[in-house]
């Protein structure tokens, strides 16, 4: 059997779970998510991998990004990503890795990036399903009428992200 390699980022103020495949990082979530059993089993399902509470270069070198990040060091990441479900939810993902550091957007703006304004809804939902928060912003999308909405680690979390970035 596979593994998905996980340790535990608790510092900072923040609490979360890390994962990585194979050198590449596939996780990083908010030990706050109301349903992270779905996001879980998603990832072991869809890599045919179980977890296994292991540190490695990528989860080491992931915590130390973050440390710089969390102190207004860092705006970009270094390690590699793996992002783990549909085309389409890959495709939301990849266009929320191209919101410039301090900026923010709309899922309108974001759906309009990938060619389907139409598909606002969806878009909400495959960022609602990013297994890689923080590295895949999608803190930064937010209302179009400025708005905070949701984000799977709450909240209190996002609007602290973005008031660290300076998109608040």
């Amino acid at each position: 059997m596979n593994q998905i390699n996980i340790s535990y980022y608790k510092k900072n103020g923040v609490a979360f779970i890390l994962g990585s495949y194979k050198n590449q990082l596939c996780l990083i979530d908010s030990l706050e998510r109301k349903n992270k059993t779905t996001l879980y089993n998603r990832l072991k399902k869809h890599l045919k991998a179980e977890f296994v509470e292991c540190e490695d270069e990528v989860l080491q070198q992931t915590a130390k990004e973050l440390d710089e990040y969390f102190k207004g060091l860092r705006r970009a990441f270094s390690m590699p990503l793996l992002l783990v479900g549909s085309p389409f939810q890959k495709s939301v993902w990849e266009a929320l890795l191209k919101i410039p550091y301090g900026e923010t957007s709309s899922y309108k703006q974001q759906a309009q990036m990938i060619g389907n304004e139409k598909a606002v809804r969806a878009v909400a939902n495959a960022n609602g399903a990013n297994a890689i928060g923080i590295i895949v912003p999608c803190h930064r999308i937010i209302g179009s009428d400025g708005s905070l909405t949701g984000y799977a680690g709450g909240l209190e979390l996002k609007q602290r992200l973005l008031r660290l970035e300076g998109g608040i």
